[in-house]
């Protein structure tokens, strides 16, 4: 549904930090299902680690963070004029490593949003198998109101 000439356009990640490939599926204000494919290249794997090489779990999570910004981003009206912020995780579980070579697929579902908060339920999945599943709320803000850089 989107490459990654699109997804730039929403998120305001770049390398070596953006961690979302592609956008397969997308169903405004409900779910996204996108790709992160994981090579031997990625720059975390020189130090994380040498010889058992494993995808940081803080970074899978972070995938699927970005995965649920697409999602928000593409179900508010005038999206450019917010900024998303990542506030909390809840009940995170790693159930599998994920390694070079692997695709992970990031499946995010908005459960709930209230006020200036969205609440979205994640799972990574390589090979159908459960890698990583739990919660994350974000925060909603205008661009206008952010301090960073000022």
């Amino acid at each position: 549904m989107f490459d990654i000439e699109a997804i730039l356009k929403f998120l305001p990640h770049r390398y070596p930090f953006l961690l979302v490939d592609r956008v397969l599926a997308m169903e405004k204000a409900k779910s996204i299902v996108a790709l992160k494919n994981v090579t031997y290249n990625e720059q975390f794997f020189q130090g994380h680690f040498p010889d058992v090489r494993i995808m940081p779990g803080v970074l899978i999570v972070e995938a699927m963070a970005q995965a649920g910004g697409i999602l928000l981003f593409n179900s508010i009206p005038e999206p450019h004029t917010k900024f998303v912020l990542f506030s909390k995780i809840d009940n995170m579980k790693f159930r599998r490593p994920v390694v070079p070579g692997d695709q992970l697929r990031l499946e995010c579902e908005l459960l709930k949003f209230k006020g200036r908060f969205f609440w979205i339920h994640g799972k990574g999945l390589v090979d159908g198998a459960l890698a990583v599943e739990g919660d994350m709320t974000a925060s909603l803000l205008d661009r206008e109101d952010l301090n960073v850089g000022k």
